[in-house]
């Protein structure tokens, strides 16, 4: 029973035809550059101007490389721009740069992330918006930021080698005051969507690691919704329905309940293709009340301790180990689209044999083979557990 490999959840649907009809409309947009100092950056980020949502990348760089980006600001040696989107007036979402910002960032805090805490800061980053003062200033969650920089020869180490901000004297008001290049995009039209930043975050990341749609979608849309989806993500009957105990290092989860929330809320409203469906969703819950999310969150709580009882193997395709998405989505959104719609709590129930007979459903099954994100294998699917639910 194999479903978690290093770190990656293994998933029935894999999206690989998915990703958009492949048209690209002509954008009208405005790029701005210019040059922040870094303890603009520092204000910036502080202060929420700057937002580098918890739902992006986690912070991966060693104590090594950030002390590099440091030391080379220090040295006045250029370092690659930022992208920022303008998301509203003074409001700005990192585009590319997560990793330079969050170094300088530590670096002035005097306070370095602990590698094996990194997870469960990142849930602290979704559930508080940012990093409360006593977990910066918990020895368990981080360590001393002090500058690990190697030898400039065989006998010489860089005099900035074991400093912290504090330490850096008169060197301090120079790396303040340091410059650094940002790209500030903002999108003029069209108006009804975000799709010229999806492209360009995609296209930035493209010659590294390339980053999953959810992640970037995570940068785009970051909301009290994708709080709420980070904060569910933990829950221990979700993850034994997946049978992976870690976070999905592409945030693969998130997307998983993201779709789940989008098919119940959308219902017999959804139309491909899934990523631009997800897309406008993540766009919509933006706006979402935070009573709204609440109630999400209850109706999510609620068919976890539906399924409890059940055997969640069920929900692992028996030829290929991974996750069935198509009978976990078709069940929630036939069951809660009427309770996330109407605001208020529907009774049902649900038993193993009901799945097993949705399982054996010829129909069913030719609905997961091809075509999965068509609308009328979507509806065919929803029609078929509304009927074995009684519904």
């Amino acid at each position: 029973m194999v479903v978690e490999e290093k770190g990656e959840l293994l998933v029935e649907e894999e999206y690989e035809v998915d990703q958009g009809d492949g048209y690209i409309d002509e954008y009208d947009l405005t790029a701005t550059p210019n040059d922040f100092n870094v303890m603009t950056i520092y204000s910036f980020i502080e202060s929420g101007a700057i937002q580098i949502p918890g739902f992006q990348r986690n912070y991966v760089w060693d104590i090594k490389k950030a002390s590099k980006l440091i030391e080379s600001l220090l040295l006045g040696l250029p370092v690659p721009q930022l992208f920022l989107y303008e998301s509203a007036r003074n409001k700005f979402l990192v585009i590319d740069g997560q990793q330079r910002m969050m170094s300088i960032y530590y670096f002035i805090k005097k306070r370095f992330p602990r590698k094996e805490k990194r997870a469960e800061i990142r849930k602290i980053f979704a559930e508080h918006d940012g990093i409360p003062e006593e977990i910066l200033d918990n020895d368990e969650y981080f360590q001393s930021f002090k500058l690990s920089l190697s030898k400039l020869s065989d006998e010489k180490k860089s005099k900035f080698h074991g400093l912290t901000y504090a330490m850096l004297g008169d060197y301090k008001t120079q790396l303040d005051l340091r410059p650094i290049r940002n790209i500030v995009v903002k999108q003029n039209s069209p108006k009804d969507d975000d799709s010229s930043i999806y492209e360009i975050f995609n296209r930035l990341n493209s010659g590294g690691v390339n980053l999953k749609p959810q992640e970037i979608r995570g940068c785009l849309y970051h909301s009290p919704f994708y709080s709420m989806l980070a904060r569910i993500n933990y829950n221990p009957i979700w993850r034994q329905s997946l049978r992976m105990s870690n976070l999905d290092l592409h945030m693969k989860d998130i997307e998983l309940l993201l779709r789940c929330f989008a098919m119940a809320h959308e219902y017999r409203g959804y139309k491909p293709s899934l990523a631009n469906f997800l897309n406008n969703f993540s766009k919509e819950a933006k706006s979402f009340t935070r009573e709204k999310n609440e109630h999400l969150e209850t109706v999510f709580l609620k068919f976890m301790r539906e399924i409890e009882g059940l055997n969640l193997e069920r929900f692992v395709s028996d030829k290929s180990r991974r996750f069935n998405i198509f009978l976990f989505e078709s069940l929630f959104a036939a069951l809660t689209h009427r309770e996330i719609t109407l605001g208020k709590e529907i009774e049902y129930s649900i038993s193993d044999d009901v799945i097993d007979n949705i399982l054996a459903d010829e129909n069913f099954q030719d609905a997961c083979l091809a075509g999965t994100t068509n609308t009328s294998n979507v509806f065919k699917r929803f029609d078929i557990a509304e009927k074995y639910l009684g519904l």
